[in-house]
């Protein structure tokens, strides 16, 4: 735990200028801060997208399977493929460091709003719907007191074969106990190629079908391969979600919002990669 001291000293100066200049300083021992920031949006005035791009961006963390890899996985897929025991390795490396799970109404809030956030403010999402992510994901998450998002391929609920993928039921646990349920299309359609049907079949039914399952909105979306079309980013704000999230390419200087940056914790990483990653990545404002 001694050799990550270090990184949390670094990081509390990196991350310390997403707090308001008079806000009170947060106490170490609360890592579970993760519940909903509530703004009174009726009498805050949005942020325009200038303002938007120019706070500083919160690390969002992207993971797909948590498994051990096998001959049979190629080179590529092993970018998405973290050991269970790397992944509980990152996770304690996290917490020792100080970090907090936040949620996507928190991050929306902080954006749109400049509402208040934990210190050194993190979030966790997993795409795919793998079973892994609520055998190994969500039980370590719970170890830490963070919470996850789960981004879900509803083609994929309940299936079995060479990948198992979480059941309704699972997907139900997880959201009641707190974390967040948000969409991923029906099949991992690539964005960009959507057709006037896809609207419908990638993402009108699978959010209807979400909210059956969890009994909450869901109003947010991540983008398969973290690909999207910027002439089509203005039919999500019009299907009812709040935000999107892409991978680590270029925000969009329109729809900052639908265009969230996410980085991917590669399975070759150690902890300590991981660390300089987060830093690397988002420790950056865009004037």
């Amino acid at each position: 735990m001694k050799k990550f001291l270090l990184y949390g000293a670094l990081s509390a100066v990196l991350f310390a200028s997403c707090q308001p200049s008079n806000a009170a300083k947060e106490k170490p021992a609360a890592k579970t801060a993760t519940e909903a920031v509530k703004t009174d949006s009726v009498n805050t005035k949005p942020a325009d997208a200038k303002t938007i791009l120019a706070r500083r961006e919160v690390p969002v963390l992207c993971y797909h399977q948590i498994r051990n890899t096998t001959a049979s996985d190629s080179k590529r897929a092993h970018d998405d493929i973290i050991a269970p025991d790397k992944f509980r390795e990152h996770m304690k490396m996290l917490a020792d460091s100080g970090y907090h799970s936040i949620l996507p109404d928190q991050l929306y809030n902080y954006l749109v709003y400049g509402a208040k956030l934990p210190e050194k403010p993190i979030m966790i999402t997993f795409d795919d719907t793998d079973e892994d992510q609520f055998t190994v994901g969500n039980s370590t998450l719970k170890k830490y007191g963070f919470k996850g998002v789960y981004f879900i391929m509803t083609v994929s609920i309940g299936r079995k074969g060479r990948i198992n993928y979480m059941t309704k039921e699972q997907i139900k646990q997880l959201s009641d106990e707190g974390n967040t349920i948000a969409s991923h299309t029906y099949d991992h359609k690539n964005f960009a190629q959507f057709t006037d049907a896809d609207w419908k079949t990638q993402i009108d039914e699978p959010t209807k079908k979400l909210e059956e399952i969890t009994g909450k909105k869901v109003e947010y979306f991540a983008y398969p391969y973290g690909v999207y079309k910027a002439a089509n980013l203005h039919k999500l704000k019009e299907h009812g979600f709040k935000a999107a999230f892409i991978l680590s390419t270029a925000r969009d200087e329109n729809y900052p919002l639908l265009t969230i940056r996410r980085i991917i914790d590669p399975g070759r990483y150690t902890a300590k990669n991981l660390y300089y990653s987060i830093n690397k990545s988002f420790n950056k404002t865009k004037p």
